[in-house]
């Protein structure tokens, strides 16, 4: 007999009665080789004939699972015609259908093209969806049947749904493929949200506690499914956190302008990759708030520290509170942080010594106003503390009890600075004597610290700086003015320049730069900045053009300084004279030098140019200073003693209004400018002292040892403290500078890799992640472009890659991995630029961009014994083996971090497939895990979109990296492609 179709076949087993082997046989015989059981739908048709009465088929079902046991029909076939079913009640029928589904639902596979496993993805989809339309429809009947007095039978099949649902839905592997089906039908997820609603409704007032307690397992599971990549266990057998407090140590000594969501971002990222529980975290800053008080030098340091810890961090913990979901519940983590915090009274007392008040009382009314703790709370801890100081050690002495805390004059200064900075933005024209007065006030004492660092931590520096840049402008040139307001002009010009000078020295020249506009004539003071000031790293050239203005201002300079008695003040252009004293200078010292003029000449000279203003003995020290660099031993000493001269102050009646205070600005500028150069001359001057150490942090390396050996010193010290202090920081920035990105960091790797202890590197990676922090990109690229790649090709480097130090390292690649990719998109942070930039050249030649000429690394990579092909799997030799996510999101590859990147992740495919294993495989896995263990999703914006797709296959054969969840973390999930390689590697699992 000729068979037409499929149903004939089906029909004629069934009269014939065949058994199901002899079934498979003939159903072979009929339908030869060619067209697969899938296009055929013989799982369709086959379900089709089976359902036709009130009761299944035997015998056709017997065809069915001897079909599905011999893998004639694959799952999703399979899945699909059975989600087509909608006669719920039909209880038998489905009844069978639930069991043909048991014998399979939690060991899903397939092993064909990405097309087919993406089909089973979708078939399970639709299969979930008809069991909850099913569990509904038996619940429905069940609260019918108790209602009619026959609960039994429909409790039976609710059972048997549940259960089904339960066996489905407990298989890792069975929820990665339903995540990545949610993504591929979004309409098909809102359906099963929906049913899922319904069944809940349903079953609320059922009796059976057991069907209703497995029914909200089975919805849970459910609504696990799309967030199942964020879910991470958070530390909780830790207390200290070294990473967090270094973090917060280094941005309050050195970065007090940097940006608050650049640091909440950075804190979010440190709190996601170590998974530190909200109140500890919380705790953690706070504790290195109080350490940094507690250290800071006496000073500016101590201010700047002051307004950080209670103008910055309340800042930053309000931005913290919109990252972590549920406002309530971070008030509650910031309570318990407070709670622990009460706890350490001696850090607390120590503080509450250091600033002569009750920190902790100031600081808990900050987070009350900005809504970080609920007004219970703050006098719940206020009375806690009260409490606890009747017992600490007197600290009230008589000197220092009239003195006003820092605290309090910071909370003041804050309100003061957008006073002044609305004061500033009045016509100058109308009352120069007015601002004359407020701007005297700012001098007096330490009030100009204050206001700066209340303005530094409250990110308004930047415009305080723009409005006296404007105000210096302004008063550079007054036309036609008798002397009292050119005295004022020239004391507003004076005061404007000193503070700018005193800004960029104290908080970094980027706070005082304005955003260039083309065509926008550049201000006065930003010009001299650029050009004329001596800052560390930044060498001057003496003969440079700017120091060699118009040669008829400076002979008139020359004549106004050594004939009259005093400077005149009328009509004086305050820029020119600043830009022309370098060159009076030069004519005056080689006068000198010559003969021509005696020293007492040389006296008045200097007396003249400090005795009005302050700002031209500036200018005049900083040409100095670059000339004396160029002088040899011999030549130096008049240059030195002029600038002797220049720097102590003048006994004279006749000097400007708030000349005692312009002074004592004027000779911190001048010694923070002279200190390189009287270091390399040794040399000492005698700068008229304040009774407070203005460069508290400069000097601290020991002379006349390696610089390799203090690192190591240094480092061995943090390692055994467990923390990292304010001066050590600078210590390491120091060697940074000196030394360079590469020294620094593969010195600091191989001390690293020397410790053996899980213990000890663990607290390393914590340790040198903070310090890398210095200059995290550029560190980065060092480590991911050059070191490890060093490591992973050479074999005889191998044997340092084991565990512990090989983990260790793996976790502190990711960490600088992921912090860098998520921040390159910023800006540097300002200590950052002033550092010499790594020329993106080096890059390009590293890493091509062009695939026909083969980079060095993957030279490197070639010379080993494998062949090339090894990299794609045999299945998929058409697509690239370097195809990665980032390429089809046209990520730029002119980037230096995206061009190491992907050729880090080239090598770590290119291991992974090799035929060579060894640590080196090892530390690839480690590396792999922690990204997993890091990341919420590897999706856009992750480092793991540089990923090749074809390793995911090679990774999954690892043991340790063969599960659904790792799959769907190192695949980009966003990309249909992505997708498809995804539910390729998991279905084969």
């Amino acid at each position: 007999m000729k068979v037409v179709n499929l149903k004939q076949a089906i029909l004629q087993a069934w009269k014939e009665r065949w058994s199901d082997y002899q079934w498979a046989i003939n159903m072979k015989k009929f339908f030869p080789k060619g067209a697969t059981w899938d296009i055929l739908n013989l799982a369709d048709a086959l379900l089709e004939q089976a359902m036709i009465g009130p009761s299944p088929n035997p015998l056709i079902l017997s065809y069915l699972k001897y079909a599905i046991s011999s893998q004639m029909v694959s799952y999703s076939s399979v899945l699909t015609a059975i989600s087509k079913f909608d006669d719920f009640s039909r209880d038998l029928c489905v009844q069978a259908l639930l069991d043909i589904m048991d014998m399979f639902c939690d060991r899903l596979s397939c092993h064909g093209k990405a097309e087919e496993c993406i089909g089973l993805c979708r078939a399970l989809l639709s299969a979930l969806h008809w069991l909850l339309r099913c569990t509904a429809a038996s619940a429905e009947r069940l609260r019918e049947g108790l209602e009619a007095g026959t609960p039994a039978a429909g409790e039976k099949q609710l059972a048997m749904c549940l259960q089904r649902l339960e066996k489905t839905l407990s298989s890792t592997k069975n929820r990665a493929l339903l995540h990545i089906a949610k993504l591929e039908e979004a309409s098909s997820w809102t359906a099963i949200e929906h049913s899922l609603l319904k069944l809940g409704e349903i079953l609320a007032n059922l009796s059976n506690p057991q069907l209703r307690s497995q029914a909200e397992q089975c919805g849970t599971l459910i609504r696990s499914i799309p967030t199942m990549l964020s879910v991470h266990a958070e530390q909780m057998h830790k207390t200290g956190f070294p990473t967090v407090h270094a973090v917060i140590l280094l941005e309050g000594t050195m970065n007090l302008t940097g940006e608050t969501q650049s640091l909440v971002e950075q804190l979010t990222m440190v709190k996601r990759m170590q998974h530190i529980p909200t109140p500890l975290f919380v705790l953690e800053i706070w504790k290195a708030c109080f350490v940094g008080l507690i250290e800071s030098p006496e000073g500016t340091e101590e201010l700047k520290w002051t307004a950080f810890t209670f103008l910055k961090i309340p800042q930053v913990l309000v931005k913290l509170k919109k990252y972590s979901h549920g406002d309530k519940d971070f008030t509650e983590d910031v309570n318990c942080a407070f709670e622990f915090l009460l706890k350490l009274t001696p850090l607390l007392d120590k503080a509450d010594q250091r600033c002569n008040c009750d920190c902790t009382n100031f600081l808990l009314q900050e987070c009350g106003k900005q809504g970080l703790l609920s007004e219970a709370s703050v006098n719940n801890l206020m009375t806690k503390r009260k409490a606890d100081r009747e017992h600490a050690p007197q600290q009230k002495s008589g000197e220092n009890a009239n003195i006003q805390p820092n605290i309090q004059l910071i909370l003041r200064a804050e309100p003061t600075v957008t006073n002044i900075l609305k004061t500033m933005d009045a016509d100058h024209s109308k009352s120069p004597e007015g601002l004359l007065g407020v701007l005297g006030h700012m001098l007096s004492g330490k009030s100009l610290d204050l206001l700066l660092a209340a303005a530094a931590a409250t990110g308004k520096l930047k415009s305080f700086a723009r409005k006296f840049i404007n105000l210096n402008e302004f008063t550079t040139y007054g036309s036609e003015e008798s002397t009292k307001p050119a005295s004022v002009r020239a004391l507003l010009f004076d005061i404007s320049f000193l503070m700018l000078c005193h800004v960029a020295q104290t908080y970094g020249s980027e706070v005082i730069l304005s955003e260039s506009r083309s065509g926008a004539e550049v201000p006065f003071f930003e010009t001299w900045m650029q050009t004329c000031m001596p800052e560390e790293g930044k060498i001057l050239n003496p003969d440079h053009p700017c120091f060699r203005p118009d040669s008829t201002k400076v002979e008139s300079l020359v004549a106004l300084l050594n004939n009259s008695s005093e400077m005149k003040l009328v009509q004086m252009k305050w820029h020119e004279a600043c830009l022309s004293i370098s060159a009076a200078i030069l004519e005056i010292l080689n006068a000198w030098e010559n003969g021509v003029l005696a020293f007492e000449s040389i006296q008045k000279i200097t007396d003249n140019i400090k005795g009005k203003v302050c700002s031209l003995a500036v200018c005049a020290v900083a040409w100095l200073v670059a000339h004396v660099r160029m002088l040899g031993l011999d030549e130096r000493e008049k240059s030195l003693q002029m600038i002797r001269q220049l720097a102590g102050p003048l006994f004279s009646e006749n000097t400007l209004q708030f000349y005692n205070e312009r002074v004592v600005i004027m000779n911190s500028i001048l010694e923070r400018m002279c200190a390189d150069v009287l270091q390399q001359t040794a040399t000492q001057i005698k700068f008229p002292s304040t009774g407070v150490d203005t460069m508290p942090y400069w000097n601290l390396l020991p002379p006349k040892r390696p610089i390799k050996e203090v690192l190591t010193d240094i480092f061995a010290k943090v390692l055994e403290k467990g923390w990292v202090d304010s001066r050590s920081i600078h210590i390491f920035d120091t060697l940074l500078h000196m030394g360079g990105v590469y020294w620094f960091c593969n010195n600091l790797i191989k001390e690293l890799l020397k410790e053996t202890r899980k213990e000890h590197t663990l607290r390393a990676v914590e340790l040198l992640y903070s310090i890398f922090c210095l200059d995290m990109q550029q560190v980065t690229l060092v480590l991911l472009g050059h070191i490890l790649p060093g490591l992973l090709t050479d074999s005889s480097k191998w044997h340092s890659l084991m565990d512990p130090p090989g983990t260790a390292l793996a976790k502190l690649a990711v960490w600088c991995a992921l912090s860098s990719y998520s921040s390159h998109k910023g800006q540097a942070s300002t200590r950052q630029k002033k550092r010499h930039r790594e020329d993106i050249e080096d890059y390009i030649s590293l890493f091509p961009l062009d695939d026909v000429q083969p980079s060095k690394l993957m030279r490197l990579l070639s010379s080993n014994e494998d062949d090339a092909n090894v990299l794609s799997s045999p299945t998929d030799r058409s697509m690239s083996s370097s195809l990665s996510a980032s390429q089809l999101h046209t990520v730029n590859m002119r980037d230096p971090l995206n061009r190491v990147l992907a050729n880090l992740f080239l090598l770590i495919s290119s291991i992974l497939g090799s035929r060579t294993a060894g640590p080196h495989t090892q530390f690839v896995q480690w590396f792999m895990e922690e990204c997993v263990d890091c990341l919420e999703q590897g999706g856009r914006g992750s480092v793991l979109q540089f990923l090749p797709f074809t390793t995911v296959s090679e990774l999954v054969k690892v043991s340790a990296m063969s599960s659904p969840k790792v799959v769907l973390a190192i695949t980009d999930l966003s990309l249909p492609l992505g997708r498809q390689v995804a539910a390729k590697a998991i279905a084969a699992l």
